[in-house]
């Protein structure tokens, strides 16, 4: 009898390790948005997991945040870089904060409630940023978002479809500054600079590690009325991709640490500039800091 309850226990406790054992050996499903600085960060990560011997599967392009938001709550992904911001506004639907601790605490929290892990914050910090052409600065006189907003009625914005609902967008400039735009055109970020380049629109929502802002010589406006919150790149996980395997969070920490913003202003630019792939810029960063042959 003693026996029997010995073998009954042994399988149970054989029984409850072997999902954790077989979830370890799976490749890590590695998600992104749908532009070009989430191409490159998410193959930065992947490429250091590779490297580190941990098995990845890419599914890049997923689409925008919410998208990407609940392909992790449906488990079609375990990881993707995200920002603090847009976890705030977007996907929290929280009131703007600008004290980047206090954003990503806030955030932390919340999305601890959802299953997912918030790793540590890295140095790159992509915010939203308001560019026009040098000219269009010269004859406007501008400086300020403030600025702007007297001509707005006179210009036409390109700008992406997540910029019109989200309260650091469209809305939050009409709260914040009483800003609106004769014309809003919804264009891909890839299109944008060229229709900036050609005078088919006057203002561009980018972003600040945009390559072709500084490369295109373009005029940021300051936000002098503080609305936009930071928006440092984190990284994301499920809890149980992270339990099952914690050596990802500390490969991921690893990689975060290297991050900055001019790195990745220049990186963005071999892409959408030099028209380099994604995993090419990738490999090559992570090669300079060591991380891969």
């Amino acid at each position: 009898m003693r026996l029997k309850k010995l073998l009954a226990v042994s399988a149970w406790a054989l029984a409850a390790v072997l999902p954790l054992a077989s979830q370890a050996q799976q490749a890590l499903r590695v998600g992104s948005k749908n532009f070009t600085e989430q191409f490159v960060l998410a193959e930065i990560y992947a490429q250091a997991l590779e490297a580190a011997g941990i098995k990845t599967e890419k599914k890049l392009n997923l689409g925008g945040t919410l998208i990407a938001q609940k392909a992790m709550e449906e488990k079609q992904i375990d990881f993707y870089p995200e920002y603090t911001g847009t976890m705030l506004l977007a996907v929290l639907k929280a009131e703007p904060m600008t004290n980047p601790k206090a954003v990503y605490d806030k955030v932390k929290e919340a999305y601890a409630k959802m299953g997912f892990v918030l790793l540590n914050q890295s140095n790159l910090n992509n915010g939203y940023v308001m560019v026009v052409r040098p000219e269009t600065a010269q004859k406007y006189k501008l400086e300020t978002l403030s600025d702007l907003t007297k001509v707005a009625k006179e210009l036409k914005i390109g700008a992406g479809p997540e910029f019109r609902d989200r309260k650091d967008g469209l809305p939050g400039l009409k709260a914040k500054y009483d800003m609106v735009f004769g014309e809003d055109l919804q264009m891909a970020i890839g299109l944008r600079y060229q229709a900036l380049k050609n005078d088919q629109i006057q203002v561009v929502n980018g972003y600040s590690t945009d390559g072709l802002i500084s490369a295109m010589k373009l005029k940021r406006l300051r936000d002098d009325k503080s609305l936009w919150p930071p928006y440092f790149v984190v990284p994301v996980i499920r809890r149980e991709a992270l339990d099952a395997n914690p050596k990802v969070g500390e490969v991921l920490n690893r990689v975060s640490a290297l991050l900055d913003e001019t790195s990745m202003a220049q990186m963005n630019y071999q892409v959408d500039g030099e028209k380099l792939e994604p995993k090419d810029v990738a490999h090559d960063f992570l090669k300079a800091k060591g991380l891969v042959k």
